[in-house]
């Protein structure tokens, strides 16, 4: 069996085909075209994330503060909510939500105030300097996924697309809490 290239020291994965017929080996009723695009979309979904991780760390914040200002940018503008709307959104309890704002209030990507209609009432609201750090993720996530799908031209990335949904709404409709935080295997 191969390994796929690493770097001295790090850890060699099987190439696909090889652990595939791995898994044949050790559990023959496997079917190797499931597996074959099981298997890929774990390490396409594995490797884009190290991606994206490498990238926001150039723009100098973490993947837990790319969703908060992801959640305030997608409810539109004002972008405003309030902290515990964001912990919903987020798959978050209120005292992890409560560590990311003040993170990105340090930062000046985000404001925390007292709402002036209802003074018990806190809200979340992102700075001009926040959408800017949005915006500029956004540009480098844009440029990485055009590179990804290079090779595929409109209507491949088309069927790619409506093949991936298809996917996703069986494992939405299967597991319906698939989507937040799943406590139970922390």
């Amino acid at each position: 069996m191969t390994a796929a290239a690493g770097s001295a020291g790090a850890p060699q994965e099987l190439d696909l085909d090889a652990q595939i017929a791995a898994y044949q080996r050790e559990f023959p009723e496997v079917d190797p075209q499931v597996e074959k695009v099981v298997t890929a979309l774990g390490r396409l979904n594995r490797r884009m994330n190290v991606a994206y991780g490498r990238q926001l760390v150039d723009l100098g914040i973490s993947s837990a503060e790319w969703e908060v200002l992801k959640a305030l940018v997608v409810v539109g503008r004002p972008y405003r909510l309030g902290p515990g709307d964001l912990a919903k959104r987020l798959g978050l309890t209120p005292a992890a939500m409560t560590h990311r704002i003040d993170r990105l209030v340090t930062e000046g990507l985000v404001t925390r105030e007292r709402d002036e209609a209802n003074r018990v009432r806190v809200i979340v609201e992102l700075t001009d300097e926040g959408r800017e750090k949005w915006l500029q993720t956004m540009r480098l996530a844009a440029a990485f996924e055009d590179e990804l799908l290079q090779d595929l031209n409109t209507s491949e990335r088309a069927a790619l697309g409506e093949i991936l949904i298809r996917l996703l709404r069986r494992v939405e409709d299967s597991q319906p809490d698939a989507g937040g935080r799943l406590e139970d295997l922390d």
